[in-house]
């Protein structure tokens, strides 16, 4: 068991929900601790359910397109509330129309998120990314400042 506790859910006015459960359920498998939002979930909801159950990171999903609007100032209001510290990700079909995933994840990396991924990445390949980024932050942490 990992002990990790991750906000998932669909932003904005998404309703596509199978792969973000899946990926839930997958996170779970994993061992780590997962509250699932669902879709149509406003930016402030994931805010608020990390505070609550003072959560390691926020996974969002976004497949309508419409992802980089409504992540707009994510990384801002989690620093406004004190969550300055947790793992951002986000996926999905994040923008409208065919644009080359390095500018997109870019976008988003710009935004403030820690990793972007693509449509269709698998559910091994996010397991294994929070695993890594969850190992580096306890490395760090155990690190004593000079």
């Amino acid at each position: 068991m990992t002990g990790e506790t991750l906000i998932t859910g669909v932003i904005g006015s998404d309703t596509h929900i199978v792969g973000n459960r899946i990926l839930s359920m997958a996170l779970e498998k994993a061992g780590f601790s997962v509250i699932a939002l669902g879709a149509l979930t406003p930016a402030d909801d994931f805010i608020k359910a990390a505070i609550e159950t003072d959560a390691d990171a926020i996974l969002v999903s976004s497949l309508y397109g419409q992802g980089e609007l409504d992540c707009q100032g994510f990384r801002d209001l989690c620093i406004e509330a004190g969550l300055n510290e947790i793992l951002l990700y986000v996926g999905g079909n994040l923008v409208v129309g065919k644009h080359p995933w390095p500018g997109v994840e870019r976008r988003f990396l710009d935004m403030g998120f820690d990793r972007a991924f693509p449509p269709a990445t698998r559910t091994d390949d996010v397991v294994e990314a929070l695993t890594r980024d969850f190992e580096a932050r306890r490395g760090r942490a155990g690190k004593a400042e000079p």
